[in-house]
């Protein structure tokens, strides 16, 4: 159920809605929009009368939100959410580009890879200092070492770091560290770690899971949003199919869809999606193409030596130059590029 009241309503009255609302065993949550204030209701909302609310001071309206996903849903929030990080906004115009190698390997390959990606005008860093892999003998990151590293590229260069949490007894020192959080597509259903980053401040990237529908995906960001946190950032990142030529399948569908019923931004990985190097750059303007809000890449500065996903990463070069071909056909889709002044 959404409630909602005048934009200019009087605190008091926002209150008293609320009251009534936690009177009856629910949970409200207030969302501010252009033209009115939105108060989502969450809970056994079937036990609530219309009438009730509708009689209130400031109540222009009541809706039953149909979708399992509530606060996630365009029913509850018809425009789009943008998410603000150093006043670089998230899911408006600008498309959003993160870049990055697939985890730390050392302080130096680090600045290397960062230092030329923000000669390109590239804002958000990403790498991974707890790597969860599906071997245990894998490589598994540098763990607080690496946070530490990504600490002095934040404070060095300026850069804003995406990292991934891998569970919850880490999940402190990663959002100090941390402009974004992102939750792999291993984590996505982790519950106990999607309530605890629910009740962080830090904007939050979940990817869906390697073999999750759209509405699980939409679900588990509801966990999120459930908990106070509504700077969610949505990532498609290919999901298991039968084919085996490709390391995932990069479902394209998923964007205008998650467009369509949900609005929150939406991200495409495109390393992970297909898993080969000189065919993430198709995907990528494919993703643009689609509607995608931002891309998630990733860049090492020399892959055939990285400790993890050297095979789907792109060396700089070619990153600089699959920027120029995403610059040329952004406009089609009204999205602007205009921090990435130095991509050529």
């Amino acid at each position: 159920m959404v409630i909602m009241m005048k934009l200019n309503a009087p605190q008091h009255d926002v209150e008293k809605v609320k009251e009534k609302i936690k009177q009856n065993n629910c949970k409200p949550h207030l969302i501010t929009g252009n033209f009115k204030i939105a108060i989502g209701v969450t809970g056994q909302t079937n036990k609530l009368s219309e009438e009730e609310f509708l009689t209130m001071d400031s109540v222009e309206e009541v809706v039953r939100v149909s979708k399992p996903y509530k606060l996630v849903s365009r029913e509850m929030k018809p425009s789009d959410t943008i998410v603000n990080i150093n006043n670089f906004p998230i899911g408006d115009k600008e498309l959003t580009i993160i870049a990055g190698p697939c985890s730390v390997e050392s302080r130096q390959q680090l600045f290397d890879i960062a230092g030329e990606l923000k000669e390109m005008g590239i804002k958000y860093f990403r790498a991974g200092a707890y790597k969860p892999r599906s071997s245990p003998y894998s490589f598994q990151g540098l763990k607080e070492k690496g946070l530490e590293y990504l600490s002095d590229v934040r404070k060095e260069l300026g850069m804003m770091i995406v990292t991934e949490a891998k569970d919850n007894t880490a999940l402190p020192l990663i959002a100090e560290c941390s402009d974004i959080i992102q939750i792999g597509a291993r984590n996505m259903q982790n519950f106990s770690l999607l309530e605890d980053v629910g009740k962080l401040t830090n904007p939050i990237l979940l990817k869906r899971g390697l073999a999750a529908t759209i509405e699980d995906l939409l679900m588990s960001a509801e966990y999120i949003l459930s908990e106070g946190n509504f700077n969610v950032i949505l990532c498609e990142r290919g999901i298991r199919t039968f084919e085996t030529m490709t390391r995932n399948t990069l479902d394209l569908n998923a964007v205008p869809m998650i467009k369509k019923n949900s609005h929150l931004p939406i991200f495409v990985d495109p390393s992970h999606g297909i898993g080969i190097a000189d065919k993430v750059p198709p995907m990528a303007l494919a993703a643009v193409a689609a509607g995608a809000d931002g891309l998630i890449i990733e860049v090492h500065n020399h892959p055939e030596k990285a400790l993890s996903d050297g095979f789907q990463s792109l060396t700089p070069k070619n990153f600089r130059i699959m920027l120029e071909k995403i610059k040329q056909i952004a406009p089609i889709v009204n999205k602007t590029m205009e921090t990435y002044v130095n991509a050529k």
